[in-house]
């Protein structure tokens, strides 16, 4: 045999390979079509969801035990919670310019910039996945480490995060000061906590994207996840949007804590968690979880449902 036919072969056997592999049945969306989709359900989640992320941020902060209704309400309320209800209701909107500009970057990048991650890992190391997983498991795990890869990357925008949750649970932290001094006073100081923020998301946004990419898999029996209907999205974002907040529930509220210090309070994370254990016990890494899983639940599961709809289907109109 020639070295040309050996080479041929050899080529022959790797296309094979290829065309076979996870890579085959990744789904394709346009750019315009995955930030449209994304940034639509970031907008809609702030809506409706804003008032419910200040009470599970509050419930994070807490650090006493909440034994009666009167101290649930004086945690989620603070100063105002002797206010007339409709007054109590719009303070649970501070922060809300923070939380626009976060939200939305935040989806945009997100639920947007998933699928770019998931075609470079589709094209570069499709075959990978597919020997290493199966073929079905090989997708599903190509997607949640897209995911996982993203969710690090998110630490761009923690400083957006930092200025929304002080608003939100520690608003005496401004002390007057508007956001642009702010910013020129801490500087880099409003990166502090990005570790543990990426320790956080990289699970948390494995579970997110992976669970949902098994949900489509393995329930549905989709080749084509972007064929799902709206109520397999909806389904499969339930299951993605829980595993993400019990996996990442501990980390989330030693980030949390970091984050509505007072600017000239440096406490570590290590610090913080050696606090909590010795005097709060082990099921402080889990504060607000039951919260989170009722209120903040649905938000992720809207918005990322949300995403999941109209990417595709802003793709198909295009």
């Amino acid at each position: 045999m020639s070295a040309s036919d050996d080479a041929a072969k050899k080529a022959a056997k790797l296309a094979a390979v290829a065309a076979g592999t996870s890579a085959k049945g990744i789904e394709k969306e346009s750019t315009a079509a995955r930030l449209l989709g994304a940034g639509s359900a970031g907008i809609a989640e702030l809506l409706v969801f804003h008032p419910v992320d200040t009470i599970a941020k509050r419930l994070m902060s807490n650090q006493g035990k909440v034994a009666s209704a009167a101290q649930l309400n004086s945690v989620i309320f603070k100063s105002h919670a002797s206010d007339p209800v409709v007054r109590r209701f719009f303070t649970l909107f501070p922060g809300l310019g923070y939380a626009a500009a976060y939200k939305i970057l935040q989806r945009v990048y997100k639920y947007g910039g998933q699928p770019f991650a998931r075609d470079y890992l589709a094209n570069n190391h499709g075959a990978f996945f597919e020997q290493t997983f199966g073929k079905g498991n090989g997708k599903a795990m190509m997607h949640a480490t897209a995911g996982s890869l993203i969710g690090v990357g998110e630490i761009v925008l923690l400083p957006l995060d930092v200025l929304k949750i002080k608003r939100q649970t520690n608003p005496e932290a401004f002390r007057g000061r508007g956001v642009m001094r702010i910013v020129a006073d801490e500087g880099f100081a409003l990166y502090r906590g990005w570790a543990w923020t990426a320790a956080r998301n990289a699970p948390g946004s494995f579970a997110l994207f992976g669970g949902s990419a098994a949900a489509k898999q393995y329930l549905f029996k989709l080749e084509d996840y972007n064929s799902a209907s709206w109520f397999q999205n909806f389904v499969a974002s339930i299951a993605g949007s829980s595993a993400s907040l019990i996996v990442s529930a501990p980390l989330d509220v030693v980030k949390t804590r970091i984050q509505n210090q007072n600017f000239e309070i440096k406490q570590s994370g290590i610090k913080i968690i050696g606090n909590m254990a010795r005097q709060e016990g082990f099921t402080s890494f889990f504060k607000g979880l039951v919260p989170k899983l009722l209120m903040t639940g649905p938000k992720l599961t809207f918005s990322f449902w949300l995403a999941q709809t109209l990417i595709p289907t802003f793709n198909r109109m295009m």
